[in-house]
């Protein structure tokens, strides 16, 4: 009998492309964040520097002072007023209407389907080429609407080119921009909950707003605050719809966020200040998304009843 080694035969190697697949596959990922990193980590230097494009010379690291002049600013208080205001409005007015709209077509239908897919045209349009519609649209010589509205009697309404009525104007457009999307994330939300207790429900012959408020409601908050959530982070950040139609006027009525910053950089030179209103503005957005995120966790937890 052949007498057996103590050492164990080693392991025959692996070809490199197995090996090297985990990391390969993980390559897109790491590129996109070194790619988000970079610029980040730019922007953040410039805010702690004073650097005016037209002053060069002037040049130099000056720690936060650009963001305690900031916070010293009424003009950047009146930014986070204005921002705020129009983030809250089309939240809430779209949440309403693009749930409303759901609520109309959850049945199954060809014409329901039909209708939610000409719904979504808008939201198919960029939101720059709807800005520079709906300021033709609402022009106080030759629009379409002022003609409109003058038809029932109101007259010389001058929508963007107010600051009384601008705020009304970008929301309006925002709404017929954005309401689509809540509306189809709605949509799937209601058709994908389980039927079984709307059956019992009307077996048991409950009206339907009860069957709203204690049923459809509660299950379908997940989706409510997914909605809210994207709608809220992408409202706060609003630059193309704004700066389209009254680039931030009249006179400082409609000076949010981007826009400001946009101001700052290309008008006025001031890299420094610029990038400490963009990282004021990531600050928020990022404590924004935690808290929605922490919400939408407890409320998954409770669903599955670990909470």
């Amino acid at each position: 009998m052949s007498q057996v080694s103590g050492a164990s035969a080693p392991l025959p190697r692996r070809p490199f492309l197995p090996r090297a697949l985990p990391y390969l596959l993980s390559l897109p990922a790491l590129l996109v964040c070194v790619g988000i990193l970079i610029p980040f980590g730019t922007a953040v230097w410039y805010s702690l520097e004073r650097y005016n494009l037209s002053m060069p010379y002037l040049r130099g690291f000056i720690g936060l002072r650009n963001y305690t002049g900031l916070f010293t600013d009424p003009d950047f208080w009146n930014t986070i007023r204005v921002s705020l205001t129009y983030t809250v409005s089309t939240v809430v007015l779209e949440l309403l209407l693009g749930l409303g709209i759901a609520l109309l077509l959850r049945e199954r239908s060809r014409l329901n389907n039909i209708i939610s897919i000409a719904l979504l045209m808008p939201l198919m349009t960029a939101p720059a080429i709807a800005a520079l519609m709906w300021k033709l649209m609402t022009n106080p010589g030759f629009g379409v609407l002022s003609w409109l509205i003058s038809l029932l009697g109101v007259t010389n309404f001058k929508w963007a080119s107010s600051p009384h009525t601008a705020m009304f104007t970008v929301v309006l457009v925002d709404i017929w921009v954005y309401t689509p999307f809540m509306m189809i994330l709605l949509l799937a939300g209601l058709r994908s909950l389980p039927q079984q207790p709307f059956e019992a429900a009307r077996l048991d012959g409950v009206n339907a707003g009860f069957v709203f408020l204690r049923i459809t409601l509660p299950m379908l908050t997940p989706f409510l605050f997914t909605a809210v959530l994207f709608r809220t982070l992408d409202s706060i950040q609003q630059f193309d719809i704004i700066y389209a139609m009254t680039q931030g006027g009249p006179g400082n009525s409609l000076l949010v966020f981007q826009v400001r910053a946009y101001l700052e950089f290309f008008s006025y030179t001031n890299v420094g200040r610029s990038a400490a209103i963009l990282m004021v503005l990531w600050a928020i957005t990022y404590v924004l998304s935690q808290v929605f995120v922490r919400q939408w966790t407890k409320l998954r937890e409770r669903a599955h009843g670990v909470a």
